[in-house]
């Protein structure tokens, strides 16, 4: 699949089946993460993959809107040293692995993680220094069953030439 047809069918995948993903597959994911774009080429990302279900029931547990975690086979938590742009380039890698699984066949999710009021806890539960910063939670696994992305807005809506206005 090309980068322009992963882009355009990825969609937030909450429920997975039971298949293991192999470590190779999840290594290119992650892989995909590494190498986004990164401000002043800090790449100040750091991925922590857990594929323990005890683990990933107890992010399930603390996470808002992210309890298909504890389903999901792969769980990759995103932190990023603290930084003028830690923010950007840990969402960049995020991104970027999350188009990587749609590319591999395998269903993600962004689950948010920075500012939110679970993000020291994880941190810790995950052993992350303090100089770094949950960004992002990504549930990856071989999707229940198939869907499609969510419909958007059309490019005419939302481009505008020369000014907002254009």
């Amino acid at each position: 699949m090309d980068a322009l047809e992963a882009i355009a069918k990825r969609y937030s995948c909450r429920q997975y089946g039971k298949q293991e993903v192999a470590r190779e597959l999840v290594e290119q994911v992650v892989d995909a993460g590494r190498t986004a774009a990164t401000a002043r080429n800090v790449q100040p990302w750091e991925f922590v993959i857990t594929t323990d279900a005890g683990v990933r029931r107890r992010l399930a547990d603390v996470c808002d809107y992210g309890k298909f975690i504890a389903q999901a086979p792969v769980c990759i938590v995103v932190f990023c040293e603290d930084g003028k742009y830690y923010l950007e380039d840990g969402c960049a890698a995020t991104e970027n692995m999350l188009i990587a699984a749609t590319a591999l066949g395998l269903g993600s999710c962004w689950v948010a993680g920075d500012k939110k009021a679970y993000a020291g806890l994880i941190g810790e539960m995950l052993g992350a220094p303090a100089t770094h910063k949950l960004v992002s939670l990504v549930a990856l696994g071989y999707p229940l069953t198939e869907s499609e992305a969510t419909p958007k807005r059309q490019l005419s809506e939302v481009a505008h030439w020369e000014s907002y206005g254009g």
